[in-house]
């Protein structure tokens, strides 16, 4: 297929052009004009067209793009970081520029629209979360991912019944992501570097219940979505690991430090929980499971020693 995939320099979206590239697509990776990461795309492989564009102008690559495109998946967003989350400017622009994607996409002749949404629309809760739980996002970030939701649907429905394009929107609810090179401030992330230096951390309370997803089946989940022969799966999809990986967080940090020998040290209740508050983290994923037979292949603790192998290596300067 021709694919285009905005945010390509983005833990997900690189990896996901990636796995696109494996797969034998044509790919057009959208990242911003003099990106700092823009080495992160390897840009001589066969099969991949990187384009420079802003997020605003995203409405303007079917001028760049020259041929119908399949599938869109939407990764570009402002940040994503702890500090920017509360930002209602920064997150309000995101949902303005998200929309210009989708009419790129519709210009385009996608068939089907994919949009990386999150958790943090759910907002706090104590129970599991389905696609039916009623929303009450805390931050800016989640409420203008939620916001984009709900104009997606209704433009892509007008879209429908006014006869313009039949383009399905998909809005995959990504839960706790861990991998290779993401982000150096994450949780998993952190707990590596400084267990791989024999260094003391400093976390929160860390009492509460959470589920992590390794990359490599965060993008297949959304490859599968994306790839389904259904007549339609639009609508909304929790993406993240089955429920027999939801347990307390304090027990996935053990495991990152039994899985790098013991070093270092860490102590709890020293640091302020992140932007959206202390919660819990209990997804259900039936309805992705049920529409694409879905399952993780990567335990948490495969996970953890394929990402220091991978970061390992990288340092080593042989990737």
């Amino acid at each position: 297929m021709n694919i285009v995939v905005t945010g390509a320099t983005s833990f997900l979206g690189k990896a996901l052009v990636d796995q696109l590239q494996k797969d034998g697509n044509q790919v057009y990776a959208v990242v911003r004009p003099g990106s700092k990461n823009l080495k992160k795309i390897n840009t001589g492989c066969q099969g991949l067209t990187l384009i420079e564009c802003e997020l605003e102008d995203l409405h303007r690559l079917p001028d760049i793009i020259k041929e119908p495109c399949q599938a869109f998946y939407h990764f570009g967003w402002d940040g994503s970081g702890s500090a920017n989350r509360l930002k209602k400017d920064v997150q309000q622009k995101n949902t303005i520029d998200g929309l210009k994607a989708l009419e790129a996409a519709r210009r385009l002749q996608c068939r089907r629209f994919l949009f990386s949404g999150s958790q943090a629309e759910y907002g706090i809760h104590r129970e599991a979360m389905t696609e039916e739980t009623v929303c009450s996002p805390v931050s800016e970030y989640g409420i203008a991912k939620l916001e984009f939701y709900r104009q997606a649907m209704e433009q892509t429905e007008r879209w429908r019944q006014e006869g313009i394009c039949d383009m399905e929107y998909i809005h995959a609810r990504i839960f706790s992501v861990y991998g290779p090179f993401d982000h150096p401030w994450s949780l998993v992330e952190s707990c590596i570097r400084a267990f791989s230096h024999g260094e003391y951390i400093s976390l929160g309370e860390c009492t509460q219940t959470w589920n992590f997803l390794y990359i490599d089946d965060c993008i297949r989940a959304l490859i599968l979505l994306m790839e389904q022969k259904k007549e339609s799966v639009s609508g909304i999809y929790n993406v993240a690991g089955p429920e027999e990986e939801n347990r307390k967080l304090r027990d996935y940090i053990r495991l990152i430090y039994e899985g790098i020998g013991f070093h270092g040290s860490y102590s709890y209740g020293r640091r302020k929980p992140n932007a959206e508050g202390p919660a819990n983290l209990i997804p259900d994923i039936k309805k992705l499971q049920a529409a694409t037979g879905f399952r993780p292949e990567v335990s948490f603790a495969h996970g953890i020693r394929r990402t220091c192998e991978a970061e390992t290596i990288d340092r080593k300067g042989l990737i």
